[in-house]
């Protein structure tokens, strides 16, 4: 049995979830009279990678100025922010997520090259190992928005749950 409370509580946020268009799969569904759009409709969801990358960029510059962690702080706040994503959202949106982690990492890498050497060997570093930072970056951010996802919704199961 749940607590009156935590009914609340969870419509609440279903509510506010859906008034952010978060959950597009079951707002598809509804527009279309009960049918799908296709296979491929509820696969992505180009305003939840929007809101993940806004969530993403700012976590990574919120966790990127904590001076005693560094750049990690930067991975912090991209996993923050898809755990974020992860608690607060009824569906998966691992493809939105990981998307948007993959572009804050990988821009923030590039970034953060070429402001912390001296600009021409900034400018060459980049123009011979660019595309291998960018990577890197990517790939780690995408892991970081990743697991963080999974974390949130794994909270999100755990406290849902009927015992």
């Amino acid at each position: 049995m749940q607590r009156s409370d935590q009914r609340e509580s969870e419509s609440s946020v279903d509510d506010i979830l859906a008034g952010l268009n978060l959950d597009d799969e079951e707002s598809a569904t509804t527009k279309r009279g009960g049918k799908s759009g296709g296979r491929l409709s509820g696969l992505f969801s180009p305003k939840t990678f929007l809101l993940a990358l806004v969530l993403s960029v700012v976590g990574g510059i919120i966790g990127g100025a904590v001076p005693v962690v560094g750049f990690l702080g930067t991975f912090l706040g991209i996993a923050a922010a898809g755990f974020l994503l992860g608690i607060l959202g009824s569906t998966r949106r691992y493809a939105e997520v990981g998307l948007a982690g993959a572009v804050a990492a990988g821009f923030a890498f590039l970034l953060s090259t070429l402001l912390s050497v001296f600009a021409p060997f900034a400018l060459q570093l980049l123009a011979e190992y660019g595309v291998a930072i960018a990577g890197v970056g990517s790939v780690t951010g995408a892991l970081a928005g990743l697991v963080g996802h999974y974390f949130g919704r794994d909270l999100r199961d755990g406290l849902t749950r009927e015992l």
